[in-house]
């Protein structure tokens, strides 16, 4: 079966940008599917806007490949893992990079509460001595 899709365009709405492809199939009406991404989620995941019609064309073309004997759905939305598997699999170097300076936040934050917890049991101790 032959499949014409068309990217339509996106819409900003206030928590996720929304966007819209045409899927016109010889046999029946064109569809519209539409695929959300958080517009937190592009900040998080290190992904730029013009990366996301690309990203959503990609799904689309898997979830026909999968939908052999069912029909699509017409919403989809776009996981943080998938984020991140487009951005490894397109900005390997870059995505290095993100996870890097998550890891160091970690670190950082866990080297906190070390010290952290290290007052409080001096501070115990201290009240423990009188």
């Amino acid at each position: 079966m032959t499949a014409n899709i068309q990217y339509v365009g996106f819409k900003s709405r206030a928590i996720v940008r929304e966007y819209s492809f045409l899927l016109r199939e010889s046999s029946i009406e064109p569809q519209e599917i539409t695929f959300t991404i958080l517009n937190e989620a592009f900040r998080s995941h290190g992904l730029g806007y013009q990366d996301a019609p690309d990203l959503c064309s990609l799904k689309l073309h898997r979830e026909m490949a999968n939908s052999m004997d069912r029909p699509l759905k017409t919403h989809y939305r776009i996981s943080g893992t998938e984020l991140d598997d487009y951005r490894y699999s397109h900005f390997p170097k870059a995505a290095t990079a993100l996870y890097r300076e998550k890891l160091h936040t970690i670190s950082s934050n866990v080297s906190l509460a070390r010290a952290i917890l290290d007052v409080i049991v001096c501070l115990q101790f201290a009240l423990d001595e009188k």
